[in-house]
């Protein structure tokens, strides 16, 4: 075909423009995350179990006389309105340990929503109550003034963030509700950090203790740590974690449109 010549001309035609590209199928969740998801549920039913049912095979002053007694110690011999926030606080912060790594299953949410609205509703409740009580009991804790601020801390906050992330579904925000749902689990996480925070407290004082090894006095300076150290370092891994995966953090109120 000549300079001159046409498509029409020979008889062919112009190829057709090119299709758009398929956007990019969205990334399946890596094996970090399982692994990650994983091991928060299996450290949480396991703490649940080893922190709850204690409390409720023996009363508090068996608790307190056995040599695992744990808290009891110090809730036996407080008025009954104590004793009964205490059992309030383990129980729904038990049950709220147990659901709540149940609403980052991204299965459940896709497939049985209405199950991932049931037990959400449940999660919260029980978020509540334990916060409520957790308030009740921080001026009576094991660790004195730095306690009540640490764990009293923690109750507001834990709180907060719940409704924080109740009222963000309500008005239909999910970037918002996930954000503030995963800054809330993170708190009811305390459970599980504090009592992996203990042992490595109480292993690290070894090297400067002189004498007789008295459990007792370096039991009490670890416990003295970790009311701030069982949710503050959870909190900004958690903001981390909202950042990364493109939510509203403290810092950036509004999520990005996704082209």
């Amino acid at each position: 075909m000549t300079s001159t010549e046409t498509p029409e001309a020979t008889g062919t035609r112009p190829a057709a423009p090119a299709a758009p590209a398929a956007p990019a199928p969205r990334r399946p969740r890596t094996a970090p995350a399982r692994i990650g998801w994983t091991w928060v549920l299996l450290s949480s039913l396991g703490i649940a179990a080893f922190a709850v049912i204690p409390y409720l095979t023996a009363p508090l002053r068996a608790l307190a006389e056995s040599p695992s007694g744990g808290l009891a110690g110090n809730y036996a011999e407080q008025p009954w309105p104590i004793q009964l926030a205490f059992y309030a606080h383990i129980v729904a912060g038990g049950l709220a340990l147990v659901v709540g790594p149940l609403q980052f299953w991204k299965g459940l949410r896709t497939r049985h929503p209405l199950v991932h609205r049931t037990v959400g509703r449940t999660y919260l409740v029980a978020v509540a109550i334990g916060a409520a009580a957790g308030l009740a009991i921080a001026p009576v804790n094991d660790a004195g003034i730095v306690g009540m601020f640490g764990f009293g801390g923690l109750a507001v906050l834990w709180f907060a963030t719940g409704f924080a992330g109740y009222r963000a579904i309500r008005r239909g925000d999910v970037p918002s509700h996930r954000a503030w749902m995963m800054r809330n689990f993170a708190l009811t996480y305390a459970a599980v950090a504090l009592r992996l925070w203990l042992p490595l407290l109480i292993v690290a004082q070894l090297p400067f203790t002189t004498g007789a090894f008295d459990f007792d006095a370096v039991f009490a300076n670890a416990y003295a740590a970790v009311p701030f150290l069982c949710w503050v370092p959870n909190l900004i891994v958690a903001e981390w974690l909202i950042a990364r995966r493109g939510l509203p953090t403290f810092w950036r109120a509004t999520v990005p449109a996704t082209r």
